[in-house]
């Protein structure tokens, strides 16, 4: 293990991601607390509280197999304390590893732990953390207001029947993410003659189209939950497969 890695995944690091993650649990946990006497205030049977925290437990392990895949994604270039943090509490995969990269080539460097250094892991965090943080604050200030202006525009919506501009930005946005990404597969392909990344890349699309047909057309509703996931790690595989034949 290099100096940079060693540092990255140093106790102290551990130490203090730690410490945030046990106060982010503990918040979680006495929300659950309270939210169940709330419900046998209100009446509800306790058996039937039981079944929706066990089913809701259940739903989340499967797709929470997406987060480790991206921690492991994460911690070799970032350490694993940073991945761990970055995905346990506000960040999302598409969102860090898109913004890392982004940080490292500012720096003139790649998302290599080979060549990076701490000065680079710090500049990526704060990188990572500016472009996310947005979201905490105007939470706090702006939500109740922002939430009720969308509640108007959503009845509004369906009696014109009309699609919300927030999905349809919602939607635009992310297949220009796609394309960022698929644009990269490309250009890689045509310069270097890299078809790793796109053969992937149609995998994970594949995949994906036919849990969507299976989601919408045959109303397989369950698999809402596990299609990233499961799509993550069939185009992981596809990849090693790749690997060996190309």
């Amino acid at each position: 293990m290099n100096e940079y890695l060693a540092l990255a995944n140093s106790k102290i690091i551990y130490i203090i991601v730690a410490v945030i993650l046990f106060f982010v649990s503990v918040f979680c946990f006495t929300f659950i607390f309270r939210s169940y006497r709330s419900g046998i205030k209100m009446g509800m049977e306790k058996s039937l509280l039981k079944k929706a925290i066990t089913s809701s437990a259940t739903f989340t392990a499967i797709p929470s197999i997406s987060i480790l895949l991206g921690v492991l994604a994460l911690g070799g270039n970032l350490g694993v304390p940073v991945a761990w943090l970055r995905l346990s509490v506000i960040g999302n995969l598409q969102y860090e590893a898109t913004v890392a990269q982004i940080a490292a080539q500012g720096v003139g460097k790649t998302l290599d732990s080979s060549i990076l250094t701490m000065d680079d892991l710090v500049t990526i965090l704060l990188v990572m953390t500016f472009g996310i943080i947005w979201g905490c604050l105007l939470t706090i200030f702006t939500l109740k207001k922002y939430n009720k202006k969308i509640s108007q525009r959503t009845i509004s919506n369906k009696e014109t029947n009309k699609p919300s501009f927030a999905n349809i930005a919602m939607v635009a946005m992310f297949i220009g993410l796609c394309a960022a990404f698929l644009g990269n597969y490309v250009a890689a392909f045509i310069v270097n003659g890299s078809s790793i990344p796109v053969l992937t890349a149609i995998v994970s699309a594949l995949v994906m189209a036919v849990f969507e047909y299976l989601i919408k057309k045959k109303d397989h509703k369950v698999l809402e939950s596990f299609s990233l996931a499961l799509s993550m790690i069939i185009a992981m595989i596809a990849t090693v497969f790749f690997s060996l034949i190309l």
